[in-house]
């Protein structure tokens, strides 16, 4: 396969072949690995697609399979490159792991010769979590999952993921990111950001600016028509020029950020 992109030094993505209004140009799975390691680590095998999968069983001796949250464009592939591979699979829901017990924060994995820190993440999903590997290249990396995207802005897939945790997940990369100038970030989809930090905090002002504007619009509607405005019609004010393939998700959004403006 033509896809395959070395990222850092210990680090290469192989894109899958599922683009969608959801996953962009494709699900990124990135293989990681010491240079003296006879293993590897696989992050997010993606889809049930059997090329994309044959082609991560065959990028090495894989050791372990890691997964930064339940989706199934990140996860359908799992138990089929567990079965591939024999490698267990870890994740931090539970029910998404394959002989492997689930993550916890703050857990350091040594594996392929390196050190994966777990970074538990809430927020997009309550389960997700990022990967620090501290010593990719000269200042590092952190494997965000869809806590931070290539491009684009992340949904908050409420009730499941929550605005507040999100927020605080946000902080948590940024001070992540300027523990160490320029650590890059590998988003779950799209391309690598040079720097980790100046993607939370853009992606905070991002927060910051919807939640003035949903707030905004439930004033306006409720002025408008005398009762509190639901979901729908906070999206149609806020989210009006988002295709419709992308209605859902905004909606998700909104609804997020209505619960958080209830408790804040």
């Amino acid at each position: 396969m033509s896809n395959w992109q070395q990222i850092g030094a210990h680090t290469r993505c192989l894109k899958a072949d599922n683009p969608g209004p959801m996953t962009l140009d494709g699900t990124n799975s990135y293989v990681l690995g010491g240079a003296d390691s006879s293993t590897v680590v696989v992050v997010d095998p993606g889809p049930l697609l059997e090329e994309h999968l044959q082609a991560l069983a065959a990028s090495g001796k894989v050791g372990l399979i890691l997964i930064t949250h339940h989706h199934g464009d990140h996860t359908d592939g799992s138990a089929r490159l567990h079965q591939l591979t024999g490698a267990p699979v870890r994740a931090a829901h539970p029910d998404f792991c394959h002989m492997g017990k689930p993550l916890d924060d703050g857990e350091v994995i040594r594996a392929a010769g390196l050190e994966i820190t777990v970074l538990a993440t809430p927020g997009h999903t309550l389960d997700s979590v990022c990967f620090v590997l501290a010593d990719d290249g000269g200042h590092g990396s952190v494997l965000t999952g869809d806590t931070v995207l290539g491009q684009g802005s992340t949904v908050i897939c409420y009730p499941d993921g929550r605005l507040s945790h999100y927020l605080e997940s946000l902080q948590k990369l940024r001070l992540t990111g300027l523990a160490q100038k320029e650590v890059k970030a590998l988003p779950g989809h799209g391309p690598v950001l040079a720097s980790l930090a100046a993607a939370a905090a853009g992606y905070q002002e991002h927060r910051r600016e919807r939640l003035a504007q949903v707030s905004a619009a439930v004033v306006l509607l409720q002025e408008r028509t005398g009762t509190a405005p639901d979901a729908t019609a906070v999206t149609a004010e806020v989210y009006g020029d988002v295709p419709a393939n992308l209605q859902g998700a905004a909606r998700l959004s909104v609804e997020a950020q209505l619960d958080y403006l209830r408790t804040v």
